[in-house]
C-alpha cells in the first residue's frame, strides 16, 4: 500500500479508528500486492463473483492449474478451450466474461501501463468497460493489486454495515454520507477500509 504510514498517522487522530488500529495492528495487503498482475487480478474477480469463498477458491484453483507455472496471460487464455474452462466449474457467461478480458488485454485496450499517471477515479473508469467488471471489482483491483491509498467502496455492503456500526447510524448510510463522513482521511480510505471491514468480521 502506498504511504501506509502516512495513512495510518492520518487515521490514528480519529478517535473511532485509532482503538481499531490498536487492536487489529497495521492492515495486511501484501497477500497480492504485487504478487500478481492486473489480468490475473481481473480474472480472479471475475471468477469469484456470486459464488462462495470456498467454491469460487476451488474453481479458480482448477482453472489456474490449466496454465503453465499456474499464470495464466491473456495470450494463453484466449488459446483455452472453452470446454475445459467449463469443465473447472466456470458458467458460459464468466467464460465468456474471461475472453473478453484476455482479447483486451491482447490488443492492448486495457492501458494498464498507463495507470500509474491515472488517477484512481480514472482507472475504475477505464476498467467497468470490460465486460464484467464492475465499480466494486475495480476497486478491489486499486486496493490490493495497484496498492491505491484513496480507494472507498461504498457500494460495498460490509463497508456500509462498517460505518453504520462506527458510527452509531440507526440505519445504512447512503453514499454521500459515507463521503461526509471520511472527509479527513478521505485520501487515505482505502486503509480506513480495511479497519471497516475488521468492525464487520466481529460481527459473524
Amino acid at each position: 500500500m502506498q504511504n501506509l504510514e502516512a495513512s495510518l498517522r492520518a487515521l490514528r487522530r480519529d478517535t473511532r479508528f485509532a482503538p481499531l488500529i490498536k487492536k487489529y495492528g497495521p492492515p495486511h495487503f501484501h497477500r497480492y500486492h504485487g504478487k500478481i498482475s492486473v489480468f490475473e487480478s481481473l480474472l480472479r474477480s471475475i471468477i469469484y463473483q456470486q459464488l462462495s469463498g470456498k467454491a469460487a477458491a476451488a474453481i479458480h484453483k482448477r482453472v489456474l492449474e490449466l496454465f503453465p507455472r499456474r499464470r495464466p496471460t491473456p495470450a494463453l487464455l484466449l488459446k483455452a478451450d472453452a470446454r475445459k474452462l467449463r469443465a473447472c466449474g466456470l458458467s458460459v457467461m464468466k467464460i465468456r466474461y474471461l475472453k473478453d478480458l484476455a482479447r483486451r488485454f491482447a490488443n492492448g485496450s486495457v492501458g494498464y501501463r498507463r495507470f500509474a499517471k491515472m488517477t484512481s477515479e480514472e482507472i475504475t473508469e477505464h476498467l467497468v468497460e470490460i465486460d464484467g467488471v464492475g465499480t466494486w471489482t475495480a476497486q478491489m483491483v486499486l486496493i490490493f493489486t495497484l496498492g491505491r491509498p484513496d480507494v472507498l467502496p461504498t457500494g460495498d455492503l460490509a463497508i456500509r454495515k462498517g460505518f453504520q456500526k462506527l458510527y452509531g447510524l440507526k440505519g445504512m448510510p447512503s453514499h454521500k454520507d459515507m463521503e461526509g463522513f471520511a472527509r479527513a482521511w478521505r485520501e487515505h480510505a482505502s486503509v480506513a477500509s480495511w479497519y471497516l471491514w475488521r468492525v464487520m468480521d466481529d460481527q459473524k
